[in-house]
């Protein structure tokens, strides 16, 4: 990790994120995304008693899985209230995995320290994405395995984001989306990597309850769609919930009453050089 000055503008971002990803309930929005996860977690070449790093780890959700499969489970994040859900989740559960709070633009382990290191939808909204991109790189042992999934720009939470930012002020960082993108994926980690793989699939987002209780649901537990709305005057909030609401209703696939909407992400698997 290099030591590098950092502007007081910076500082306050890095705190705007950290309330950011600390609102709403996103132990409760995670579990809407539990079978996704198992079907990523089930894609990577895990070998029995690995250790595995989950960046930007939410309450648990990947990291959860690899530990019940037995690997040695660490996972970080930087918002301490999931952490210590995760723990909590990890205990009830007896299972061998330890959670601390934790930048990954700034991971505190040791070169070379993990077998596979893996980020489900979560170090993409890091600030610095080369900054990021190096870290993972580091605590991977050679021959170990760097997995991502990340949002693309053209799927359908790209889309939200974009509807959303429409009504926000800009963030002051490169667009999340843009680790979703091969060409910007392979410029960041390419160098690193002997292999790459990208692959874009659809996650499923499955609600027993229409798209407007979805909106609201995102609107509670879902920090960036949380503090949107928390930004906004009554009249704002309004309109950006018509938007919302138009959204997941004009790619709705379930029937009246429930909601499933499919959401493509760019699958990013490679081996450490």
């Amino acid at each position: 990790m290099q030591a590098t000055a950092i502007s007081p503008e910076f500082v306050n971002l890095k705190t705007r994120l950290k309330k950011t990803w600390m609102a709403g309930d996103y132990d409760r929005f995670s579990r809407y995304m539990e079978n996704g996860a198992r079907d990523f977690y089930e894609r990577l070449d895990v070998a029995p008693g690995a250790h595995f790093l989950d960046v930007a780890c939410g309450s648990g959700q990947l990291a959860l899985i690899a530990a019940r499969d037995g690997l040695k489970v660490t996972g970080v994040d930087i918002a301490r209230n999931l952490v210590e859900r995760a723990q909590e989740r990890a205990h009830a559960e007896d299972l061998s995995a330890r959670f601390e709070e934790a930048d990954a633009e700034a991971l505190p382990f040791e070169d070379a320290s993990f077998d596979i290191v893996a980020s489900l939808v979560g170090a993409m909204f890091a600030p610095r994405p080369d900054v990021v991109a190096q870290e993972l790189l580091r605590v991977c042992s050679p021959g170990g395995t760097i997995a991502m999934v990340n949002w693309t720009p053209q799927g359908f939470i790209g889309q939200m984001f974009k509807a959303v930012s429409k009504f926000i002020a800009p963030s002051g960082m490169p667009s999340p989306v843009l680790w979703g993108d091969e060409v910007t994926v392979r410029e960041r980690l390419g160098a690193g990597l002997s292999d790459l793989s990208l692959v874009r699939r659809h996650y499923t987002f499955s609600y027993p309850f229409p798209p407007a209780e979805v909106v609201e649901f995102f609107r509670l537990n879902y920090g960036p769609t949380y503090q949107a709305f928390a930004s906004l005057d009554a009249a704002g909030a309004n309109d950006l919930r018509q938007e919302l609401e138009a959204l997941w209703s004009s790619q709705n696939r379930a029937g009246q009453g429930s909601t499933t909407v499919f959401a493509e992400y760019l699958e990013v698997i490679g081996v450490r050089s």
